[in-house]
């Protein structure tokens, strides 16, 4: 449960600069920038250098000539957040979508594969085979082969499919926690550990029309908790030395 969690620790080497060049896009870091910015969260440079180095053999991070980029896994990663921290409320007309799984025998890691990619598309598990969500989203229906996809429009209550599909109440009371806590910490380790923990949260919002939505639901105020965030890397990332203060203007957002 949220109430559970405890304050944010330190990310580790490697995590601070994949959460640097994640958050702080589109401007590519360069070796100098990530160094900076290493001793601004308290690591030292050569840990950062061993942290890049390990990050590129495994393909989070390439070089290019105008510094270090996401890698094709990461660069995903980062797409799906940004569909979340972008304000995705559309028009719905009460339809929903589905894709149904019409292939059996697959292999257990086929079938975890393919939930992954479905839940990251924010449907969820109607039951063993049947993926749902109201069709509010602007994009093109999922293509894999075992798939069959439709749009169709429940008889039961929506609202009542919603609560069956989410624990919205839980999700939003972790929203708030984790809203507190980034606007609580000043440490900058910690604050980025807990910017860290907000977008991945966000990342899980079902991204619900309105009408679906409990009337306190906190996504807005977490995006915009992440943009204010954001602009602190940007910040970051164009500064010449670190700052010396915990907050990059020695006040919070």
């Amino acid at each position: 449960m949220a109430s559970q969690r405890v304050a944010p620790a330190s990310l580790s080497a490697r995590s601070t600069v994949l959460s640097l060049v994640l958050g702080a896009h589109p401007e590519p870091f360069t070796p100098a920038d990530l160094t900076r910015a290493g001793q601004y969260f308290g690591i030292a440079p050569s840990t950062v250098r061993v942290a890049v180095t390990r990050a590129v053999a495994d393909g989070d991070l390439r070089r290019t000539d105008a510094g270090y980029r996401l890698g094709d896994r990461l660069l995903r990663r980062q797409q799906h957040q940004d569909e979340a921290v972008r304000d995705a409320e559309t028009a719905w007309d009460g339809t929903w979508e589905m894709a149904i799984v019409v292939v059996s025998g697959r292999s257990g890691a086929e079938r975890a594969s393919l939930r992954d990619a479905l839940a990251a598309r924010r449907l969820a598990e109607l039951r063993e085979g049947v993926w749902t969500r109201p069709a509010n989203l602007t994009r093109a229906s999922p293509v894999d082969p075992v798939l069959r996809t439709f749009r169709a429009t429940p008889e039961q209550d929506p609202e009542e499919l919603t609560a069956r599909l989410w624990d919205l109440g839980g999700w939003a009371r972790e929203g708030e926690e984790l809203l507190d806590r980034l606007a609580s910490v000043r440490e900058p380790a910690s604050r980025l550990a807990a910017a860290a923990m907000l977008v991945h949260h966000l990342s899980t919002d079902p991204l619900l029309p309105a009408a679906l939505r409990p009337s306190h639901w906190p996504a807005a105020d977490l995006r915009d908790a992440y943009r204010a965030y954001q602009d602190e890397l940007h910040r970051l990332a164009l500064l010449r030395t670190p700052p010396a203060s915990p907050g990059l203007d020695g006040e919070g957002p």
